[in-house]
């Protein structure tokens, strides 16, 4: 989805872009290829690999900002930047990091158990559940994984605390999750039992949806008429914050249906959903892992944001 998602971004080559999750690059490399000689990529991330490749991007167009991606108007404030021609954003965790096992995102690989999208800040998931109670434990996984086994779950990794042996590893959690479920209960033979879990309390650390929420509400105002937002989600969760993003910017009479406005009263639409794109077989084939991708695009029209009272 890659190429699709930045053709429908790219409507202005001369124009200002942000690549919200610069990852490994592969979406700034198609941006810029777009670009003319006036154009302008900013990209941001918070993983210091991710800042590491950036530095290999020989091109003045670009420039490369390692920060959480809610600190968007910050970044274009500092720059001086009041519009932007297209927003991307490329949601959940990238494959070198999966593939990493020291960064502890993959159940499939030993490595100690992180999962942080920025090792440099805040507490790991070993940290985390070290000191979480069992309620605590239970209510992300339940919360952020859609874990019907939740409080089985938490119970096992809280017991498994108690009893002096912390989970620290990802080969740890795998275990126990695995022994949690039982294997009759178990949907999909083909997937981990752990998988939930693990992302769950990947979200959960990094505050992956707040982040999500934030930057949104911050790209409303910083995007010039006719600006593109292209997400690309792995989860529903993910995506029913986008999708309800959209629709409350595209239909307003319908987000304030049960507030007493007279239509006069009623804010502007701020967006235009445009499409709803999954991946194709033989990209599914190419790539397993974009097999939940769903990718979101909306315009903005020309109305104005009025401001809060």
């Amino acid at each position: 989805m890659a190429e699709a998602a930045v053709a429908m971004l790219v409507t202005d080559p001369e124009a200002t872009y942000v690549d919200a999750t610069y990852g490994r690059g592969g979406h700034a490399r198609r941006i810029l290829q777009r670009l003319g000689n006036s154009g302008r990529l900013i990209a941001l991330d918070r993983d210091p690999d991710a800042e590491a490749d950036a530095a290999s991007v020989a091109d003045v167009r670009f420039e490369f900002v390692r920060t959480r991606f809610s600190r968007l108007g910050e970044v274009l404030d500092a720059r001086s930047i009041s519009a932007i021609s297209g927003l991307l954003m490329d949601l959940g965790v990238s494959s070198p990091q999966l593939d990493d096992a020291a960064r502890g995102f993959s159940l499939r690989l030993d490595g100690p158990l992180d999962m942080r999208m920025d090792p440099d800040c805040g507490q790991s998931v070993a940290q985390w559940l070290a000191r979480a109670d069992l309620a605590e434990v239970r209510r992300v996984v339940r919360e952020f994984g859609d874990e019907r086994f939740a409080s089985s779950i938490a119970k096992a990794i809280v017991a498994r605390q108690s009893a002096g042996r912390p989970v620290e590893r990802t080969s740890e959690l795998a275990e126990v999750v695995a022994r949690a479920i039982p294997v009759k209960d178990r949907k999909d033979p083909n997937q981990h039992p752990a998988t939930r879990t693990f992302q769950a309390l990947r979200i959960f650390i990094n505050q992956e949806l707040e982040e999500l929420a934030l930057t949104l509400e911050t790209s409303v105002a910083r995007m010039a008429p006719g600006a593109r937002l292209v997400v690309i989600s792995f989860h529903s969760l993910e995506d029913r914050i986008v999708k309800r993003f959209i629709d409350s910017h595209a239909h307003p009479e319908r987000a304030l249906a049960r507030v007493p406005l007279r239509a006069a009263e009623l804010p502007p639409a701020l967006l235009r959903p445009l499409e709803r794109l999954r991946p194709d077989q033989a990209e599914i084939a190419a790539n397993p892992r974009a097999r939940s991708a769903l990718m979101r695009v909306a315009e903005r029209t020309g109305a104005t944001v009025r401001a809060a009272h």
